[in-house]
């Protein structure tokens, strides 16, 4: 039986894989970040010298928080766009940027990997670059929304080459783990 779907199906079917993706798409963000221990409560982190450029640190959370629904509404885009000849490509590259994205906290964060980071980043922009590139070809909606992401990204390469700038021996920086301060007794007379 092949029948045309109506406008409300269509948009019923978008609720419903939006409603799938997009927290999708934020948990997996969100829960990476917890479990690598990224932002300001790092210790690691609180000990390196910060760029002029580094925005508060709850500015982190509002960006990426519209970031990632943005970029679960575009997949929803690509993924109902039935038909559509690159569709099947644009969801893979979407989810192969996703996990470069999703390494680079780790990267960074837990395993203190500053230059490597960097590099991860630039990776990241491009695979995500590519996936813009080819939502843009499914539906030019998805691609846009994809834009914010990638001018994040770019100021996010920047703040990182800024931070192996500043700190050249952030890879073996060694912070002491909150109680494990050893306290000298004052030399005796």
């Amino acid at each position: 039986m092949n029948e045309i779907a109506s406008p409300m199906q269509l948009r019923l079917v978008f609720l419903r894989w939006a409603l799938l993706l997009v927290p999708l798409v934020v948990l997996l963000g969100f829960g990476v970040s917890e479990f690598s221990g990224s932002g300001e409560d790092n210790r690691w982190f609180q000990a390196l010298e910060k760029p002029a450029i580094q925005p508060p640190g709850w500015a982190f959370g509002a960006a990426w928080s519209v970031l990632y629904v943005m970029m679960g509404l575009a997949l929803t885009v690509v993924v109902t766009a039935r038909g559509a000849r690159l569709r099947g490509l644009a969801i893979v590259l979407f989810f192969i940027q996703l996990g470069l994205n999703l390494a680079w906290p780790i990267y960074f964060f837990g395993m203190h990997q500053v230059t490597g980071g960097f590099y991860l980043l630039l990776g990241v922009l491009a695979a995500a670059f590519v996936t813009t590139m080819v939502f843009g070809r499914v539906r030019a909606l998805a691609a846009w929304l994809m834009v914010p992401y990638l001018a994040w990204l770019c100021f996010a390469a920047v703040l990182n080459k800024q931070f192996d700038q500043l700190n050249p021996d952030a890879e073996t920086l060694v912070v002491p783990r909150e109680g494990q301060r050893i306290q000298l007794a004052p030399p005796t007379p």
